[in-house]
């Protein structure tokens, strides 16, 4: 390949060397290589990045080195649907041609595909080149990526490509499959935020779950005892917290019969003092009326 070019120009002589570190140290996570008959056009293909929703994809990609490489910024293109960056689009990054005020001629191919990888799961803030695709979509996409390499270019350009796809599938593990629950949390729209009204009901059912928890630890500590010890009968004396469970459970009903005997006293009390109040009105009214005095002459 060196044949083919001036071997005393600086860019040309960068980029030799940059493709010989990547062919002596390849990487897990990208690989990239030069067109044969034009090596400032690249072909490259990333994985995803871990734990992401991108985790399993293939993505591939187009770099194009400008003729003062390594002292200006190459530009980058994805290939592959992806929902996170446009097709066939010059994307915009620090590490691109977007912005030359930020390149460092330090910088590699192999930094800018890392530094790639790192902007995949980083929100767009309406960058150009960049979508905003939802979780669940981006995941569909990572798992189709993986099923063929894009098709662009010439004949020449579609099998470094295919060949590149090869070599990322052979190194890529397993995609992650994501879990029934993950999917029902991921369907569920978050609940409403809860008003100050509501906000005992929580507190309630928290208290209640912390006792619950509470009881089936002494209940399991209980069990482990027994079964560690093989001379504790099954029928052993009750333990204290279910003989104070038993007298909490019996205790309502003996204040419930106390309290519906009270209630009788106080019905017969009552109706005592009424039948009392009323003789009075009646002997008072037979005075005012004479029959009091007719009364007490014949008794």
């Amino acid at each position: 390949m060196g044949d083919k070019y001036n071997m005393k120009n600086p860019s040309v002589k960068r980029i030799l060397q940059e493709v010989k570190e990547m062919q002596s140290n390849p990487s897990d996570d990208f690989t990239s290589l030069p067109l044969e008959e034009n090596i400032f056009e690249w072909q490259f293909a990333i994985r995803g990045p871990n734990d992401t929703e991108f985790e399993g994809g293939i993505y591939h990609g187009r770099i194009q080195l400008p003729s003062e490489y390594p002292f200006k910024p190459p530009s980058f293109m994805l290939l592959t649907p992806n929902g996170r960056f446009e097709t066939q689009t010059k994307i915009c990054l620090s590490i691109s041609n977007h912005h030359p005020e930020h390149w460092q001629p330090s910088w590699s191919v192999r930094t800018a595909l890392t530094a790639l990888i790192a902007f995949m799961p980083t929100s767009p803030n309406g960058a150009l080149g960049s979508l905003d695709y939802k979780k669940e979509e981006r995941r569909l996409l990572a798992l189709k990526s993986r099923e063929s390499a894009p098709k662009y270019g010439t004949p020449d350009r579609q099998r470094l490509i295919d060949e590149i796809h090869e070599y990322m599938i052979s190194k890529a593990p397993p995609v992650p499959q994501q879990t029934s629950q993950d999917a029902i949390a991921s369907e569920q729209p978050p609940p409403p935020a809860a008003t100050e009204s509501a906000g005992e009901a929580p507190e309630t059912s928290q208290n209640t779950t912390t006792e619950i928890t509470e009881d089936e630890n002494e209940e399991n500590h209980e069990a482990n005892t027994e079964a560690e010890d093989p001379r504790v009968s099954k029928h052993a004396v009750p333990s204290a917290s279910s003989v104070v469970h038993t007298v909490e459970t019996r205790r309502p009903e003996v204040v419930r019969v106390q309290k519906s005997s009270d209630d009788r006293l106080f019905t017969w009390a009552a109706v005592g003092l009424t039948v009392a109040i009323l003789v009075l009105l009646l002997k008072k009214y037979m005075k005012a009326s004479g029959y009091g005095a007719v009364f007490v002459d014949e008794s």
